[in-house]
């Protein structure tokens, strides 16, 4: 299996379809082979019966994985990763943010050694931002940022830790996520400090992207759920009280 791709979905039955289609497209265009799964995080809606009518070419395997109760992105994204086998894997955002096709540029840096870890980075000069976050949005990511980097250390040149889109070594995603907690938003986080503690190389690559406005991050719900995963990351990789 050459890269196995994680959609985590929540509540996803108008655009699910569609991203499953770019995914198999995607992995046929490219002679890849490999194995689409589809992570449902407990919706209440037909996102896995939609997800698993659709087909796919001999030479990939789609797969459904749905649970209950809603736990959370984090929860959907290890669920799937721990699930795959493929010798590289990644996630991205249902809706179709980012072109399947930039996944090329994060298995080409994969596979030539420079690194274990590939980001797919919103912030990056050659990035093409087709469709903006609202103002709103886009003041909460500075924030964010600065307490990722000032509180939790991540290294200023990981720019755009939250972005969907993310491509690892196969073996090197299932041993970091099989260690998550994180069931949150939060667990890109988790996933940067863990892998760096064990002395894994991350490097970010550029993207095109365009804003979803169907986004399920809501930034008049989520900051407290946020800080509340901060403080728990903090205090599981350090074993110290936190102190934010």
């Amino acid at each position: 299996m050459d890269l196995s791709i994680v959609i985590p979905a929540f509540e996803e039955s108008r655009k699910i379809a569609r991203d499953v289609k770019a995914a198999s497209e995607f992995l046929a265009a490219n002679n890849l082979k490999g194995e689409i799964i589809v992570a449902d995080d407990g919706s209440s809606d037909n996102t896995s019966e939609i997800a698993g009518r659709i087909q796919v070419p001999d030479t990939i395997t789609l797969r459904v994985i749905r649970y209950e109760p809603h736990r959370g992105k984090g929860y959907a994204v290890r669920t799937g990763i721990k699930e795959s086998t493929g010798r590289f894997v990644m996630f991205a955002d249902s809706g179709l943010c980012v072109p399947y096709g930039n996944a090329l540029l994060g298995l080409e840096i994969l596979k030539d050694g420079t690194c274990d870890i590939a980001h797919g980075s919103r912030k990056l000069i050659a990035s093409d931002i087709l469709q903006a976050q609202p103002w709103l949005r886009r003041l909460c990511s500075r924030l964010f940022k600065w307490l990722v980097h000032r509180i939790l250390k991540i290294p200023s040149e990981l720019t755009d830790t939250q972005c969907g889109f993310k491509v690892y070594k196969g073996d090197v995603a299932r041993k970091l996520y099989a260690q998550c907690i994180t069931d949150g938003f939060m667990f890109d986080v988790e996933v940067i400090l863990r892998a760096q503690k064990d002395g894994h190389r991350i490097k970010e690559f550029p993207i095109e992207w365009r804003c979803d406005p169907d986004s399920r991050l809501s930034v008049t719900r989520t900051p407290w759920p946020v800080l509340s995963e901060l403080r728990a990351i903090r205090k599981a990789l350090s074993g110290d009280k936190p102190d934010f």
